[in-house]
């Protein structure tokens, strides 16, 4: 009996690293062994990029946050802490998107907020 090879199999195996590997530079994107460490580093990069996509927007939310908060006399942890007092739950990305496209609600919600922290600034009659 002859001997089994892996032919086919590692035919298959380079061809779906080529595949993935298309489009890098130079030899990263011809040469096997290249390839196959480029295709590997770029799977790194995924994960740790898909994790950090989250913080990037959730800090130009924030950012922006502020940047319309301090337009109407307020800073942004100030806003946190009266939208959280007057139990609004609108999350960031939400707010962030109502502070461009509507300022008059973003306006509304501001006062909310406002006004459920000086309530809870003002001392009580004890």
């Amino acid at each position: 009996m002859s001997r089994a090879r892996k032919g086919a199999a590692v035919r298959k195996k380079k061809k779906r690293i080529l595949r993935r590997a298309k489009g890098f530079v130079q030899g990263r994107g011809r040469l096997w062994r290249t390839a196959a460490e480029a295709v590997i580093r770029a799977g790194v990069y995924a994960t740790r990029d898909r994790k950090q996509r989250k913080r990037h927007f959730r800090a130009l939310w924030i950012i922006r946050l502020n940047a319309a908060a301090r337009e109407n006399g307020m800073r942004y942890s100030e806003l946190v802490e009266g939208m959280r007092k007057a139990g609004v739950k609108i999350d960031r990305r939400q707010l962030s998107a109502i502070a461009i496209d509507d300022p008059a609600a973003f306006k509304a919600v501001l006062e909310i907020a406002r006004e459920a922290r000086a309530k809870s600034l003002k001392p009580s009659a004890n």
